[in-house]
């Protein structure tokens, strides 16, 4: 076996050429959307009406192993991609752990994160198809970001609906969507039917991704020639985020190193889902064993405290209805800084992953999180996003378990984008202003009480 660097760098001629679909692998595969209308399974017809018709059939193939990645993609990912697989050595000392740690950084482009991967390829298919433009909605702001650069890129209009606490404690990355000329909106807002609904509903409320997706997809079916895009959650979604697993498990089959422990963080999966496809596969299909490891904020913790039953995907429940892990389509996060991960529900695919025991998931509080972040970046070097934090903060739990028992583990977590943006969370923290919010058993069914009659 070679010499392990402190970075491991893939050639273009080894960037996968094609997304792999977990899906293929899977036994029991994840329930389909349904129409909240006629509780019926979603027709590619219906979803062609808010979607691109060709991200409907990425999204309703459950069969096909491989997407061919279009040439105009795979050349917009060489301005990034392959990214590094890093080891992270100064990491492993300053913890005195016999683990040996690596991680997927994602954050090497302009949007600095992991987004950009099924940003370009659905902006792609839009442009493809003809359209105006898109709309979607943004947490944190990551999203909207790689979204408005692919937008850019290839001539589209990009309208973003950003959550409230976000486009506050944010706006540095508001305004980086607007260099590349999206407008951003404040969500909940007046500029839609939805948005007035949930204000009068609840008043001053600092918004969710579930309010804002509920906003773009009014946006989109109300102007011609656009069509709505998301960045997390859907099936086609963690396709596209393939290619991080695929470049990790090259990376680290060139150099014999086998992980023993996988770790992501988990808002609606698009990057847990992304890092551990191939190597899920492989686990699905009995040729390798791993532990996969989701990790949740203790204020929004879906996978850990919430009910695997269908729900609407949005506040304002005009979206189909998703089986995955929810703590209600009303349930509104507070405001805690990780915004990327304020979202109720989880990913189809990793809900049923999950449901059958293939993967675990923990969540961790958010003075925590930022201790682990503070702490890597000390030791490593790079301001990690607080999304990307929640995975840092277990993968050190994880190594100082190894510091106990002696047990010389192999790590894996991806770092899904950097936390320059993110200051004003580093701020509160130093100050000690950071709290750690944690939903009530009666904040929780108070929502889940509200799931729709398809339950039963």
């Amino acid at each position: 076996m070679s010499e392990i660097p402190y970075k491991i760098y893939l050639s273009e001629d080894e960037m996968p050429t094609s997304w792999y679909n977990l899906r293929a692998d899977m036994k029991n595969k994840p329930a389909p959307l349904l129409n909240p209308g006629t509780g019926q399974p979603m027709t590619a017809q219906e979803l062609e009406g808010v979607f691109c018709a060709e991200l409907v059939r990425q999204e309703l193939d459950n069969d096909t192993p491989l997407f061919h990645i279009p040439q105009e993609i795979r050349d917009f990912y060489k301005m990034y991609r392959p990214s590094p697989l890093v080891r992270a050595y100064c990491l492993e000392k300053k913890l005195d752990t016999p683990a040996k740690i690596y991680y997927k950084f994602e954050g090497n482009n302009t949007s600095g994160s992991h987004k950009l991967n099924s940003a370009i390829a659905q902006a792609y298919y839009a442009k493809k198809q003809g359209l105006k433009g898109v709309t979607t909605e943004t947490g944190a702001g990551q999203w909207g970001t790689a979204l408005s650069m692919a937008c850019s890129y290839l001539g589209l209009d990009c309208k973003v609906f950003m959550v409230k606490c976000s486009y506050e404690q944010k706006p540095f990355r508001r305004e980086v969507m607007r260099v590349y000329g999206s407008s951003v909106t404040p969500s909940p807002s007046e500029t839609t039917q939805v948005g007035k609904k949930i204000l009068a509903e609840f008043p001053g409320t600092t918004g969710s991704l579930g309010c804002a997706i509920s906003e773009a997809v009014e946006a989109a079916v109300s102007n011609e020639g656009y069509r709505y895009v998301l960045g997390s959650v859907l099936n086609q979604v963690l396709l596209h985020q393939s290619v991080i697993g695929l470049e990790s498990k090259i990376a680290m089959d060139k150099y014999g190193v086998k992980p023993d422990i996988i770790i992501g963080c988990a808002g609606g999966g698009s990057n847990l889902g992304g890092l551990i496809a191939p190597f899920m596969g492989q686990k699905l299909r009995g040729e390798a064993d791993y532990r996969i490891i989701a990790v949740e904020p203790e204020s929004c913790p879906s996978f850990t405290r919430g009910k695997y039953a269908y729900d609407f995907c949005d506040t304002g429940m005009v979206c189909p209805l998703a089986k995955m892990y929810t703590l209600g389509s009303s349930f509104i996060p507070s405001a805690d800084h990780a915004g990327g991960l304020r979202f109720h529900g989880m990913s189809s695919i990793l809900s049923q992953l999950y449901a059958d025991g293939y993967m675990e998931a923990r969540s961790v509080p958010q003075t925590g999180v930022f201790e682990a972040a503070e702490l890597f970046a000390r030791a490593e070097g790079t301001l990690p996003a607080p999304e990307s934090s929640h995975a840092i903060r277990a993968a050190i739990d994880e190594a100082l378990k190894c510091k106990e028992t002696g047990e010389e583990k192999t790590i894996l977590f991806g770092l899904t984008g950097t936390g320059y943006f993110d200051l004003v969370a580093y701020e509160k923290f130093h100050n000690g202003e950071m709290t750690n919010n944690v939903p009530t058993d009666e904040d929780i069914a108070k929502s889940l009480a509200r799931l729709p009659e398809v339950n039963g």
